[in-house]
């Protein structure tokens, strides 16, 4: 996937095909975040930010991590879903055949699960970058911290319902709570991301 054009990316995305799908384009938001605060940690280096550079320099680096990992976690939720599909095509003639399609169903949709329930990390981790920077970084593209906000926001709560959908027919109860509690931080980042987005649209009015 890291190798296609936007445009390609895009025909794919948009083709009769199982992945990828509403779960690779949530990771994409994240990793458009990091991208996004990347590129104001940059324009926010030299001597006018000098006082800021250690904590300037950590977000460089850690928001080029993160873009990394989102990237990554999009591939794996297009063939974590992918698995689930050739899980679902099984066969089921005997009862030995649904038992095996049963089991392998369920254990690709607590694995398809497993990549959205990553992204939400990932896009609590932007909301806390874009904080970081908000109040020192460079004020002529204070709107891309904005940015990444809203695609932080779009992260998790696409991961969110990519993850619910898989949840009923997870059996591991012990997977299932696991998951809802992941999900349950969605709300705590929307807000973070409100709070953020509210502050950059209150500094451009002034």
């Amino acid at each position: 996937m890291r190798d296609l054009t936007i445009s390609e990316f895009l025909d794919r995305l948009a083709g009769r095909v199982p992945a990828p799908g509403g779960g690779a384009t949530a990771a994409l938001h994240a990793a458009q975040a990091a991208a996004l605060l990347g590129m104001v940690a940059r324009y926010s280096t030299g001597a006018a930010y000098a006082v800021h550079q250690e904590v300037v320099q950590r977000i460089i680096r850690e928001s080029d991590t993160l873009r990394g990992r989102a990237l990554t976690l999009a591939e794996q939720d297009a063939a974590a879903f992918t698995a689930v599909t050739e899980a679902y095509r099984m066969p089921r003639e005997s009862e030995d055949e649904r038992t095996a399609r049963s089991a392998a169903i369920a254990r690709t949709l607590a694995g398809a699960a497993r990549p959205p329930a990553d992204v939400i990390t990932a896009a609590l981790d932007a909301v806390e970058l874009a904080e970081a920077l908000l109040p020192i970084g460079n004020p002529n593209v204070v709107t891309d911290i904005a940015a990444a906000a809203e695609a932080a926001r779009a992260a998790a709560v696409t991961a969110r319902v990519n993850v619910e959908i898989n949840l009923a027919g997870i059996r591991d109860e012990r997977v299932r709570s696991g998951l809802l509690a992941e999900t349950a931080r969605v709300d705590e980042i929307t807000a973070r991301a409100d709070l953020v987005t509210a502050a950059v649209r209150e500094e451009i009015a002034k």
